[in-house]
């Protein structure tokens, strides 16, 4: 795991939160991140400005196994550290990294690596050809040709810690769509189909994302959409 805090130029961070175009499928970014490592703050940084795209839904995802160096992540979930593991078997690894990018499924970026990071959201955008729409509360998946998964996910949009122990500790760091559910709501076969998604709970955010299986791991994004 890298662990020497990387220093990010202001014009990478400032080329993060230009907005593209608003986005009708927009490029899903997940970052692997936990409070209790000290590489991870640049990162949680990058993930706030990519938060403030409409053409990206970006959402952190706490992990658990930093949790014994002092310091118990206060948003760390075992399923978070497993679905990141599931992504490197996916890539032939079994290594994982914090602070780690995933992008659109297929690509990772370990460390805040901010222009790897925006080349990488530059070359998945309008990838997924527009398969999730949503009218009300009816998300509609179009065919996908292949199989998958239909998740909705909730997320607090921000959130403030003091780390009291650990590699963090006496630092307040901010977080940005720290995601806490994750909810499988049904298998996708190919074939196009609609579902009845409500709307998320107060103070949360919600969105539907339709991601391929491949091998009963997770695969490239097919579709996401923003419920909130």
């Amino acid at each position: 795991m890298p662990k020497t805090p990387v220093k990010i130029p202001c014009l990478a961070l400032c080329a993060l939160a230009v907005a593209g175009p608003a986005a009708a499928d927009p490029v899903v970014v997940e970052l692997y991140t936990s409070q209790g490592c000290s590489s991870c703050p640049p990162a949680d940084a990058m993930l706030g400005e990519l938060a403030a795209r409409d053409d990206v839904i970006a959402l952190s995802l706490h992990v658990d196994y930093w949790d014994w160096i002092g310091w118990k992540d206060t948003f760390a979930d075992p399923a978070h550290s497993e679905r990141q593991l599931r992504y490197a078997e996916a890539a032939g690894s079994n290594v994982r990294y914090t602070p780690q990018f995933v992008i659109g499924g297929t690509d990772r970026v370990a460390g805040p690596s901010a222009m790897d990071l925006l080349e990488m959201i530059q070359a998945h955008e309008g990838a997924t050809g527009d398969v999730l729409s949503v009218s009300g509360e009816v998300v509609t998946v179009g065919e996908t040709r292949t199989e998958g998964q239909l998740i909705v996910v909730d997320y607090m949009p921000e959130a403030t810690v003091t780390v009291l122990h650990g590699e963090n500790a006496g630092r307040s760091i901010t977080y940005h769509n720290v995601v806490q559910g994750w909810t499988m709501l049904q298998t996708l076969d190919g074939a196009a189909t609609e579902v009845t998604v409500a709307g998320p709970e107060e103070g949360y955010r919600r969105v539907v994302l339709a991601q391929s299986v491949v091998g009963g791991k997770p695969g490239p994004m097919l579709g996401a959409v923003r419920l909130d």
